[in-house]
Order: structure tokens, then sequence, then C-alpha cells
């Protein structure tokens, strides 16, 4: 089998991507323990893009990640906005690109590369274009202000496309969105609690992360 479609197996498998932004580097490979320790073996770092050395800092992130974490986090790259942000994060080792919107530049990049590719998608419209361009799943965000009867509506004519939903998603709402349809949850904010990451407090961030996994 493929490295990339060994990938697109493991997020099926696996269904939680953390999403991990604003994280530095003393405090990454103890949120990827924790994370791990939790259950939650994928990890998206996302690019800042107001900051004007996004491209230097996240790519050295993904790539302590990626050796560090060898065997244990899959790690990919988040808010991936234009080719230069592929090309680095391939670099650094991520095996998959998620972007905010459908941008066809960045999915044949990702294909180009054999890296699985994510797009962002709000409407019927843009999720089919964005596959037929060639993305392996469909990220449906804000999935929680959209709503699971929203993303139930939309997945039942999309049923060939493998949706993940992004934004919004607890543990209280991860079945409710898993029986609308889609395959796999994007998590942020809600897991990745910085004040206790930056406290130290890495057990918290087990302990939500068990949360998700046990309900998935």
């Amino acid at each position: 089998m493929q490295m990339k479609q060994k990938i697109i197996e493991l997020i099926k498998k696996e269904k939680i991507i953390a999403i991990v932004r604003g994280v530095d580097e003393e405090h990454i490979i103890p949120t990827a323990q924790a994370l791990y320790e939790g259950g939650i073996h994928m990890m998206e770092i996302t690019f800042d893009q107001s900051n004007p050395n996004h491209l230097v800092e996240t790519s050295k992130l993904i790539k302590v990640v990626s050796e560090q974490m060898q065997g244990k986090i899959c790690v990919g790259a988040g808010t991936v906005m234009n080719i230069a942000q592929c090309d680095a994060a391939f670099q650094a080792g991520a095996k998959y690109f998620i972007t905010p919107n459908v941008n066809v530049d960045v999915i044949r990049k990702a294909n180009e590369l054999e890296v699985v590719s994510i797009p962002g998608a709000l409407s019927p419209t843009e999720a089919a274009y964005a596959y037929e361009e060639g993305a392996d799943f469909v990220k449906l965000f804000p999935a929680g202000d959209l709503g699971s009867n929203y993303i139930k509506s939309l997945c039942a004519p999309l049923n060939h496309i493998p949706f993940l939903a992004v934004g919004g998603v607890s543990p209280d709402n991860i079945k409710e969105f898993a029986n609308a349809g889609v395959c796999g949850f994007g998590v942020g904010g809600k897991l990745i609690d910085k004040k206790a990451i930056y406290n130290g407090e890495y057990e918290k961030i087990t302990k939500i992360a068990q949360e998700y996994t046990n309900r998935k």
C-alpha cells in the first residue's frame, strides 16, 4: 500500500485530528505526548498567516513532531494557503495538508507530492468541486455553526465524499456529527487548552483527549 493510501486509511481509523495553533517549540512535544496518551494520534500544526516568519516557524514545529513522535503521532499542516507552504510543510514531514478553503493549486500540489489533501468547504457546490479536483477528504467548516442537520442534508446526496466535521466539535456532540454522515473530526480550541499547556498541566490535555476518544 502506498504511503498516501496508508494515511487516508489512518485518518478513517483514528477519526480525530487535533488542531494545534499557537503552541511554541518548547511546548509542542509535551502537547503531542499528552494527546498520544489520551488516544489521539493525528495532529495538525497550523500556519499563522499573520506571522511573517510562519514558513520557518511552523515547518520547524512539524519537523520536530514528525521526528520525535514518529510512530506515535501522524502530523499534518493546517491553514495551508499556497504552494510555498505546501513545499515547506512537505519537506518538514507533513503527511496531509488541511486548508480553510477550496484552493485548487494546493489540492493539485498535494497530489503531486502524494500528500493527503483536505480542503475546507461550506456548500454542496464547494464540496463537490473540491472532490472532483482531487481532494481526498472535504472538511466541513465551521461544523458547529452549520449544525448536524445541515451536514446530514449535505452528506446525503454527496455520500461518495468522505467528510470531516471541523469547528465546534465537542465530546457532547461528536456522536451527533458522526450520525450525520462524517467519517472524522478536527478538534482545536476545546481540546488544545493553551492555558493548561503553558502552565505545564498536560494531564488536562490527556483527560480532554480521552473524553473525545471515548465517544468517537
